[in-house]
């Protein structure tokens, strides 16, 4: 059981971050409480009278374009995936999230923000064990086209791989692979950003969307690559799509012991996988007194 099992944790104290949507390309002002054991992540709209709570949790997602939205009681947040892949890769398992606007801030595409606001606020762990899953036997949903698969692992913890097809040759073909840990969360794939295609970001304009959003702020594929930017890593597009699959996964709220590998999967995949480990797999929870007696007896 241990190498299972972790106590929760939260944060210290609050700690703020601030910018624009991509898409509305409307000032919001995220602030990351502390909370209680057992809470989970839950979002506040605290620009609305009644300061509404959105659960992060799977069965709250909606369908939407190109981020992951979340709507409980008529009320929605919306790109949310990477907070929730912050929250996840740091293990901060309690944490209210006090939101002014529906739409959570793009900052530079990708986590490490969020990531580093958590770090300032500093972890600390709580008397409860968190909940997880062991992948028991293979799931897989999606086509030939995409799809995402699960299967047991040696030991504990979440592996994944992403491979990742484009037709656009400045993207083309990626494969990355991880061990998910704080540490390697922080140095491989927190930074990992957004990309579009040029023709894709043209449309996009066209329509009236991220008019605010510049080169700098985003990845933004010619035919020769990042227009008016540099790459953090050769492989940076595989490694972002990673860490949506972490914040995606993360709306089962429980630590995920297995191995992934994901081909061409997307928010609407993760999804359904999240949605099916939850519907196929049984949760385990412990008690701390029963991991105390059990390590003490160990130990003895």
């Amino acid at each position: 059981m241990d190498s299972f099992v972790r106590p929760q944790s939260t944060i210290k104290r609050p700690t703020q971050v601030s910018g624009k949507g991509y898409w509305s390309g409307t000032c919001v002002d995220v602030e990351f409480r502390p909370a209680s054991e057992n809470q989970g992540i839950t979002f506040v709209r605290s620009d609305l009278p009644s300061q509404p709570r959105i659960k992060a949790a799977v069965l709250n997602r909606v369908k939407g374009p190109r981020r992951t939205t979340l709507v409980e009681n008529g009320r929605s947040v919306e790109m949310v995936e990477h907070i929730l892949a912050a929250l996840k890769g740091l293990q901060i398992d309690n944490c209210e999230i006090w939101v002014n606007q529906p739409e959570m801030p793009g900052c530079d595409g990708s986590s490490v923000v969020f990531a580093d606001a958590l770090l300032q606020a500093d972890r600390v762990e709580q008397r409860a064990l968190n909940p997880y899953m062991i992948i028991d036997s293979v799931i897989r949903v999606g086509d030939e086209d995409c799809w995402i698969q699960c299967e047991p692992t040696n030991g504990s913890g979440l592996d994944l791989t992403y491979q990742l097809e484009y037709w656009q040759p400045s993207i083309g073909e990626q494969t990355y692979s991880l061990k998910i840990t704080p540490s390697n969360f922080l140095d491989e794939l927190a930074s990992a950003r957004t990309f579009v295609l040029e023709s894709e970001a043209n449309l996009m304009r066209e329509q009236g969307l991220g008019q605010h959003v510049g080169y700098d702020e985003i990845l933004v594929f010619g035919a020769e690559g990042p227009i008016q930017n540099k790459l953090r890593f050769s492989d940076e597009c595989a490694r972002h799509k990673m860490l949506d699959v972490v914040g995606d996964l993360a709306l089962t709220g429980v630590d995920i012991h297995g191995k992934f590998t994901a081909f061409k999967s997307g928010h609407r995949l993760n999804a359904m996988m999240a949605r099916a480990l939850i519907e196929r797999l049984e949760i385990t929870t412990h008690s701390y007194s029963d991991y105390e007696n059990r390590w003490f007896n160990k130990s003895a």
